[in-house]
């Protein structure tokens, strides 16, 4: 199946998408069981809101050995292979969807870089789970685009800003729940080119091993969702558009814009 969340008279609800039509659900399919309403509207045109807003924003770094050779040769020193799953953290106002702007901040320099990633999203409570319940407890996938600004991200003691900046996280443009992650291919392409491709599943550690890892010590809820990282990044520049396809899930699409000065 294929849920959605759009927005719909000026409010955000969730849909199940089915030949090219959203089908208006009573609820959430995260939080029990929710129905078919009698609102249907053509899947064109509509705006899709990140697929679900997370109570919880789990991200993994560094989690593909390409991108930590990567990493190394641009000279971050923490760029090294992981013993252990360690997760970390980003923040909803980042958050962005399908199709909507991704801002340059003014004050951003040097390297502005996408990142395609899965992502696991979360559909019940977990404490101590075991690798089959890890499995058991993700209700669907969707693509995330982790755009980071390298200077900042090398200047500030934190990745607040360089992570964190509204726009720096569009997800979307669904959540589907039949398919296999760790078997698909995830291309990321500008303006149609392709700038990197690569299995999606060629991780150090997939999302069952942070799972178990992460709820030894915090409990995960329905909503939650899981970054998974990536092997490859890409440069954005204002005006271009970025795709990122993971084949059996969808495309997540976002134009590149500069931030204009709140005057102009």
């Amino acid at each position: 199946m294929r849920y959605a969340r759009i927005s719909l008279g000026g409010r955000p609800v969730f849909a199940e998408i089915a030949d090219g039509i959203a089908h208006v659900l009573d609820g959430s399919p995260l939080h029990g069981r929710s129905k078919r309403t009698a609102d249907r509207v053509p899947l064109e045109g509509l705006d899709l809101l990140p697929p679900v807003i997370p109570g919880v924003f789990y991200a993994v770094g560094l989690n593909y050995r390409d991108h930590i050779e990567h990493a190394k040769a641009m000279g971050y020193a923490v760029a090294k292979l992981p013993e252990r799953p360690e997760v970390g953290y980003r923040a909803n106002n980042a958050l962005t969807g399908h199709h909507q702007p991704i801002i340059r901040p003014a004050g951003v320099t040097g390297r502005f870089e996408a990142e395609g990633e899965v992502v696991a999203v979360i559909g019940r409570t977990l404490r101590n789970a075991t690798r089959a319940e890890a499995q058991e407890s993700v209700f669907g996938w969707t693509i995330g685009n982790d755009v980071s600004a390298r200077e900042w991200q090398n200047a500030d003691r934190t990745f607040w800003r360089s992570k964190n900046s509204d726009t720096f996280k569009p997800m979307g443009p669904w959540i589907e729940t039949g398919v296999d992650p760790l078997a698909q291919t995830t291309t990321v392409r500008v303006d149609g080119q392709v700038r990197a491709r690569f299995a999606t599943g060629a991780m150090i550690f997939d999302p069952y091993d942070y799972i178990v890892e992460t709820t030894k010590y915090i409990t995960m809820h329905p909503g939650d969702v899981l970054w998974m990282g990536a092997d490859s990044t890409v440069q954005l520049e204002p005006g271009s558009t970025v795709d990122i396809e993971i084949t059996g899930i969808g495309v997540l699409s976002n134009p590149v814009q500069a931030e204009r000065h709140p005057h102009e």
